[in-house]
């Protein structure tokens, strides 16, 4: 399982794995309970691997963002993306000090640690993501 084989649909909870490509679209399974939809055109897409989030000198990729926090908390689950707003923005801060405080929100952060306690319920080795900075110039 690799970052740029997961993704977020809009209006769908969770994380969905690509398994393959169909005539239409996409089929994916969702990391969560397993289960298989089609994906076509109509659907909103985001591949995990080219989310960023905004700091005030640039834009840091989820993949790394990931990196970190596994690293942190040696891949086990982090806090709940349920908590307060205060928790959840000292632990960002603790994780990517430098974030942008005017472009990144709350939700934003919340879909974070979210998206991040899936990978790690779904035993996802965020150690094996690779932190390649100059990759789109």
């Amino acid at each position: 399982m690799t970052l740029d084989k997961i993704v977020a649909i809009t209006g769908k909870p969770g994380l969905y794995e690509i398994v393959s490509q169909t005539k239409g679209g996409l089929l994916v399974q969702s990391l969560i309970d397993k289960k298989r939809i089609p994906v076509n055109a109509m659907h909103n897409v985001s591949v995990l691997n080219d989310i960023a989030i905004y700091t005030y000198e640039d834009e840091i990729p989820l993949r790394n963002i990931f990196k970190i926090i596994g690293k942190k908390l040696k891949n086990a689950e982090a806090l709940s993306h349920k908590e307060s707003s205060n928790k959840l923005i000292t632990f960002f801060k603790e994780i990517l000090p430098d974030y942008d405080e005017e472009r990144v929100y709350t939700s934003n952060i919340k879909k974070v640690i979210q998206w991040y306690n899936i990978l790690a319920l779904a035993k996802f080795n965020f150690s094996s993501i690779k932190e390649d900075n100059d990759e789109e110039e």
